[in-house]
Formats: structure tokens, sequence, C-alpha cells
């Protein structure tokens, strides 16, 4: 199992629109076979996904999907820092 956070620090103008563009990206990635997991979590300006994945051959079928490499250049003038990603390893 593969776990991924991802923060988005959205502008305070474009809260609505980087939401809207993140539940759609959140629709579309549950349809993936190999995703396990893939919930929106949202405080303030910051947005976080929460993803879980079978395997690597499975996520990297997610990271070249056209609606996320999409989402990605979309979303670069409406978030206020770089979006941060962290591949992570349960401990216990």
């Amino acid at each position: 199992m593969i776990s991924i956070t991802a923060l988005f620090k959205s502008k305070t103008e474009n809260i609505e629109q980087l939401q809207s563009m993140l539940n759609h990206l959140v629709t579309e990635t549950r349809k993936e076979a190999a995703c396990v997991r893939y919930d929106l979590h949202h405080s303030e300006n910051v947005f976080i996904i929460w993803e879980e994945w079978q395997d690597q051959p499975g996520l990297d079928i997610h990271n070249n999907q056209p609606y996320l490499q999409d989402f990605i250049k979309q979303s670069e003038g409406l978030v206020s820092s770089p979006i941060q990603v962290y591949k992570t390893t349960q401990l216990v």
C-alpha cells in the first residue's frame, strides 16, 4: 500500500474555484482501479488530499491521467504556494 498526502494552499479569492476543481479530481480518481482511498479535507484556505494506492504501477497510471495533468496546470494560478506532495509509509 502506498500513501500520499497532498497539500494545496489556495489564494483566498480562489477557494471556491479550487474546491470545485478538487471535487472533480476526487470523483475521477476514485474510478481508478488501483485507488483504495482518495479523500479531500479542508481547513480555511488549505485543502488536503489523503490518498492510498494498491501499488506503484497504479499510482504511476494515476500520475499520467490527463485530468490530473490538467488540474495541475489549471491550479497553478489559484494556489499561494507550490503544491506539496508527500509519499509516506505507515509505521504503526
